[in-house]
């Protein structure tokens, strides 16, 4: 007799945009987000530019290219 294993509980992570659990799974085809909704606001928070990577101390707002590139 063999007995199937009980169906794992599946992964819940924080939603990055309203940190309600999310199933991280392939059911949700919104993830690692809840729902489509804070998919949406995510996409539209990296679209209005408002996720900036910090430049490193020191360095000047500069666009030229070094010396030999």
């Amino acid at each position: 007799m063999t007995a199937n294993p009980p169906a794992a509980e599946p992964r819940r992570v924080p939603c990055p945009t309203c940190k309600r659990p999310a199933v991280f799974a392939p059911s949700n085809p919104s993830r690692p987000f809840c729902s489509e909704r804070c998919r949406g606001v995510d996409l539209g928070a990296w679209a209005n530019e408002s996720y900036r990577v910090a430049a490193p101390p020191g360095r000047e707002d500069d666009d030229t290219l070094p010396d030999g590139a």
